[in-house]
């Protein structure tokens, strides 16, 4: 036999890769599809290479390959969004970041209500009478000025620069010592509120270790709930209970308090004490709740808005009286966001239920909640003299809405006060400023395709709704300049957008450390590009 000079091999079924070493083939640092794609078809060439050689999009056999590519990247995904919810830094759902602040007794605060300074106007006198305003006659019905919508407000009585505490009938007493005028048929001591009224009575479960009460409605208002406990076998339980942030936070086992859990529809659960931190009913007390239903920027209003009837039930009989907001109703936001949430919430538990440093200062000032329901922004200072170094400066300014603040009352500057006189070192003297707001104008071009001219009304829309994001009150800071740059490349975020220029300003808009910067107008151009 005379050899050819040829030979022939069988080698790539003799190359074989063995069963127990094909898992160093696998690529388990893949997880998007062109990765998992690429290295599904390295290993088919490693592991089969006599079996499948057409690799072409057309083929059966590259279906089925993109499309385990496809199910490993959606589980890669998921995987990665299910760790990152498990830590506050990275998780983006509501319900994730909830639920990690209930770890450490921080809750997320719920939709806040307007709230406007009210006056009733009687044609005559109430002198030597009391007035008596039952529930159903302090409720109010109006339409939002934001949307034309139905809109509650509901009627509170002012003792003492607080909303009055609640009793067991829910009615307002008005007595003629509390006229404003000599006449006494003006009285001003009152509030206005928004959110329907709700009532709920009932008694406590015998089987229940901890009295609790869920609420029937939502979304509830935060800071609106108000318990009345009557208690026949312990007359230290019967009476107001307040609301604290944790019931932990009880004093003693005597302490008429309550706290309120939520769940991500703002639907409430309230919760009391065990007697041990907080006093708890017993099975046989009976309790009656108030709390009201709505919150949000819809029911922000105007100065007198509201011009309606109310009627009275006096000792000479029933009276009736004219109720107008003599002042706006400010304060209305939506729930707490995601983003103020993990900012604050933290230093809210670093600081302990005590105030010692200028940041737990500044902290609790910026999570506070008046009885109005409204909310302010603050930061702290120390003043830079030798014998004030203990004088904290808190210089606040109120929230109006989600994009406007205001002069902080003088009612939420005293409770604001009170409440941190509480809480601070014995030997701190705190000092509450008015902050400043630097009001700005701003007017922008915005650069497009011509081919997405047909587009630019909507394209306009999302520009003004980032750019007010930007300079809304929850993403302003005091002493934060305005950096046109960061403004621009907020704008060139969406994807229509070219580029743009701040066209009003020509560099950054620097302020000092109690100012806050706040957008007065806005107009936006668009320009067309070939």
């Amino acid at each position: 036999m005379i050899f050819s000079g040829n030979m022939s091999s069988d080698f790539m079924k003799l190359a074989e890769v063995p069963l127990q070493k094909r898992p160093t083939l696998v690529n388990f640092a893949a997880t998007d599809f062109l990765t998992l794609r690429n290295s599904l078809i390295a290993y088919a060439k490693a592991v089969y290479p006599d079996d499948y050689q057409y690799f072409v999009e057309s083929d059966l056999g590259m279906m089925f390959i993109e499309l385990v590519a496809y199910m490993g990247a959606v589980m890669s995904m998921k995987a990665d969004m299910l760790a990152n919810e498990n830590f506050l830094a990275t998780a983006k759902q509501r319900s994730s970041v909830r639920k990690l602040l209930n770890l450490i007794g921080v809750r997320m605060k719920g939709p806040l209500s307007a709230a406007a300074q009210a006056k009733l106007t009687f044609l005559d006198n109430l002198t030597g009478l009391s007035g008596t305003i039952t529930p159903d006659k302090r409720i109010i019905n109006i339409s939002s000025p934001e949307d034309g919508g139905s809109l509650t407000y509901t009627l509170y009585k002012i003792v003492n620069g607080l909303v009055d505490t609640v009793n067991s009938t829910g009615n307002i007493i008005l007595y003629d010592t509390e006229a404003s005028n000599t006449q006494k048929n003006v009285f001003t001591n009152l509030v206005l509120q928004e959110g329907a009224l709700v009532q709920e009575t009932g008694d406590f479960a015998a089987t229940e270790g901890v009295k609790s009460i869920r609420l029937s409605q939502g979304p509830i208002i935060d800071g609106s709930i108000q318990v009345y406990i009557v208690d026949t076998n312990n007359s230290l339980a019967t009476g107001a209970y307040t609301e604290v942030q944790n019931i932990y936070f009880a004093s003693g086992s005597d302490d008429k308090i309550f706290e309120v859990v939520y769940d991500d529809e703002y639907n409430a659960t309230i919760i009391f004490g065990d007697n041990s931190t907080g006093i708890t009913p017993s099975e046989s007390a009976t309790f009656t709740v108030f709390y009201r239903v709505g919150g949000g920027t819809r029911g922000n209003i105007p100065n007198n808005f509201i011009n309606t009837q109310v009627n009275l039930a006096t000792g000479a009989g029933t009276k009736t009286a004219t109720l107008t907001n003599i002042s706006k109703g400010t304060g209305g936001a939506n729930a707490e966001t995601v983003e103020h949430a993990k900012r604050y919430a933290p230093l809210v538990f670093r600081s302990q239920d005590r105030l010692v440093t200028l940041e737990d200062y500044s902290v609790f000032a910026n999570t506070y909640i008046s009885s109005y329901g409204t909310v302010g922004k603050a930061t702290a200072a120390i003043r830079k003299a030798y014998s004030s170094a203990n004088v904290i400066d808190i210089y606040v300014l109120e929230k109006a809405s989600d994009l406007q603040l205001q002069r902080a009352t003088t009612n939420f500057k005293t409770q604001l006060l009170a409440a941190m006189n509480k809480k601070k070192m014995a030997t701190d003297d705190i000092v509450i400023v008015d902050g400043l707001i630097r009001t700005i104008d701003l007017v922008t071009t915005v650069r497009i395709d011509k081919a997405e001219e047909k587009n630019q009304e909507q394209i306009k829309t999302k520009v003004r709704n980032r750019i007010l994001n930007y300079m809304a009150v929850d993403n302003r800071e005091f002493g934060q300049n305005l950096s046109i740059t960061e403004l621009n490349r907020q704008i060139f975020e969406i994807d229509e957008v070219r580029f743009s220029t701040i066209d009003n300003l020509q560099q950054d808009v620097p302020i000092d450390f109690n100012e806050i910067i706040q957008l007065n107008n806005l107009t936006i151009n668009i320009e067309l590009l070939d």
